[in-house]
């Protein structure tokens, strides 16, 4: 194929602007996909993304386009590679990934919503790429719709004349002609090949899926020459070489096409089933080849940690194999075993945010049947001893004692918001609340306001989104990206349930907020902790003492029942025999408190409320 007519192209928007609704809508005018077998979101393929209305791995696909319209062939014929790119800030690195492999991109804007704040980083991302920009507007049809209003605000946000702004509906196609034929027109053809391009193969990985029977499949955009089906090929960066399998395109499914020319996008299916070999960003060429590695990404940097423990120590093999399965198609995903003396042995993993780690753990239930007992989430903070020895701290349970420790840093990010002005009140005292600082504020068309804020990291993950919506009826947007690291005021909190502690009930909170956290996590574990064979003491400690204590009582079983008649006196022979009884099982041990995963699971879902 003459790269002259090939246009690699993302969207990306904010999340719920309609993405995976125009992603439907090109699919079906292109005639990629037959009337027969098309759905909604047909690019979301896990059942996770299609309940939750939200896109969470990227996928690619690959359009033909007659310039003269869909129903007539005699027009130009294009090849069209779209990589569809998820919304949500937890997922950006994939948009990233996306962002090297395609020329331009389709920015898209509710007109119902507006700009948001998801939508500016994006910008910015594909800005940094160089990439060409096409601004749509989209739900043209929706009686909300503020088109005039949207237009305006793209138009002075990306210095262009308002004529420039495409009008769009995914739900009834309006619009969507005249896209396809603007994706042509303004999208520059496949840009980065070198005079080699006709000789040796060269291309970037940007994703790769895994199969039982074949191996890891690479998601690869061609940069130079041409890649064949039994060609021998290597990894820059593992240095491991290879057979291609099989080398085809997205239509959306893998179709074997044999070979994958300079400009173009598609698969290699490498039959490598070893981990660790394989990475975002490698370089593949051929074996013994002269080109050089490809400029790669960089690496994802975990924001969010959480341990991860199976229910039952016998499914331990079964969870390391699974977490190295879902690495293999979430490289953002990572994770080391560590051990626990209640919850005996699991894994120590890293996440890019919250709504990550929700759908890393509801996979591992799905996909692989597992039942898992999962840790309050943290994040890493670096701790200096007395001794000046720095350390980085990914888990509460081995945060230093207080004693030990001469300097911490945490984390801080740089938040923009985006909300509308009736919620500035309440938003100005939730920023206090949680540390923030205002740098900036600006007024959009319409009346919204744009808050850049700085704010802990640590802060940030303590509800602060959820908060955010709640005050602003749902109409606020967030996104962040961390500044490095700054000094920090905190302490570690633990739990002691029958004078044991808890490792996964500890955590690090603000010095100023440490009374206040230890009081409400007693009261909480207080209400959702069985009652025991014995007296249960709930304590919370920090900084060497214990601040707040709530006593559970036993569980009582009648010993008394049986009796009928007689002196009072039999009845309190037995009841002090069952009290000593208790104590003796306490002073020797054998009183274990048992946690059922319910009491983990609430203490986790309720944590930052």
């Amino acid at each position: 194929m003459n790269p002259e007519y090939i246009r690699n192209f993302s969207i990306i928007a904010h999340v719920d602007h309609g993405k995976s609704t125009l992603a439907d809508r090109l699919l079906e005018r292109t005639g990629t996909i037959p009337e027969r077998l098309m759905r909604d979101q047909v690019l979301d393929r896990m059942d996770l993304e299609r309940e939750r209305g939200i896109t969470i791995k990227m996928q690619p696909v690959r359009m033909v386009y007659h310039s003269g319209g869909p129903e007539r062939s005699e027009g130009q014929k294009y090849i069209l590679n779209l990589i569809d790119t998820p919304g949500h800030i937890d997922f950006s690195y994939e948009v990233s990934r996306a962002l090297k492999a395609v020329e331009g991109v389709l920015l898209l804007v509710d007109s119902t919503q507006g700009i948001q704040a998801q939508t500016l980083t994006t910008l910015a991302a594909a800005q940094a790429q160089n990439c060409t920009i096409i601004p749509v507007v989209s739900k043209i049809d929706v009686p909300a719709a503020r088109v005039s209003e949207v237009v305006a605000e793209l138009a002075k946000l990306l210095h262009v004349p308002e004529g420039e702004i495409l009008l769009v509906s995914g739900k009834t196609g309006a619009g969507v002609d005249g896209l396809l034929e603007q994706i042509v027109k303004r999208i520059p053809p496949p840009r980065g090949l070198s005079p080699s391009a006709a000789k040796e193969p060269r291309g970037l990985i940007f994703d790769f899926s895994y199969s039982t029977h074949r191996g890891i499949s690479v998601f690869l955009r061609v940069f130079d020459g041409t890649f064949r089906k039994g060609q021998s090929l290597t990894f820059a960066a593992a240095g491991q070489d290879f057979t291609a399998l099989e080398i085809g395109i997205f239509t959306p499914g893998e179709t074997p096409s044999g070979t994958l020319s300079a400009g173009e996008i598609g698969y290699i299916v490498t039959g490598v089933k070893e981990p660790g070999i394989v990475a975002v960003g490698d370089t593949i060429g051929a074996a013994k080849g002269e080109l050089p590695a490809l400029p790669g990404y960089e690496r994802p940097r975990p924001v969010v940690w959480a341990s991860v423990y199976p229910e039952s120590q016998d499914d331990l093999p079964l969870l390391r194999q699974s977490l190295l399965r879902l690495r293999l198609s979430d490289s953002s995903l990572s994770f080391e075993e560590e051990s626990s003396g209640v919850l005996g042995r699991g894994f120590r993993c890293g996440f890019l945010g919250l709504l990550h780690l929700e759908i890393i753990t509801e996979r591992l239930k799905r996909e692989f049947s597992l039942s898992l007992i999962v840790t309050i989430p943290t994040i890493a903070y670096a701790v200096t001893g007395t001794s000046g020895v720095r350390e980085i701290v990914y888990t509460p349970a081995k945060f230093p004692e207080h004693g030990n420790i001469a300097h911490i840093e945490e984390p801080w990010a740089k938040v923009t918001i985006i909300t509308p002005p009736e919620s500035i009140s309440a938003l100005v005292q939730m920023l206090y609340e949680h540390e923030a600082r205002t740098l900036a504020t600006e007024t959009y068309q319409g009346g919204r306001v744009e808050m850049t804020i700085e704010m802990p990291l640590r802060e940030l993950m303590r509800g602060f989104f959820d908060k955010l919506k709640n005050i602003s009826s749902g109409y606020a947007s967030l996104s962040y990206e961390l500044i490095g690291e700054r000094p920090a005021d905190v302490v570690r909190l633990d739990i002691l349930v029958a004078e044991e502690p808890i490792p996964a009930f500890a955590r690090v909170v603000a010095r100023r907020r440490v009374q206040e956290e230890a009081e409400k996590m007693v009261e909480r574990i207080y209400a959702i902790l069985p009652k025991q064979l014995f007296v249960t003491k709930i304590q919370a400690r920090s900084q060497g003492r214990i601040i707040a204590s709530k006593t559970l009582s036993a569980m009582r079983k009648d010993v008394t029942g049986y009796l009928y008649g007689g002196d009072v006196s039999r009845k309190n022979k037995l009841l002090d025999k069952q009290k000593r009884g208790k104590k003796k099982m306490l002073e020797r041990g054998k009183g274990k408190v048992n946690i059922p995963e319910e009491v983990f699971m609430k203490m986790v879902q309720e944590s930052d409320r």
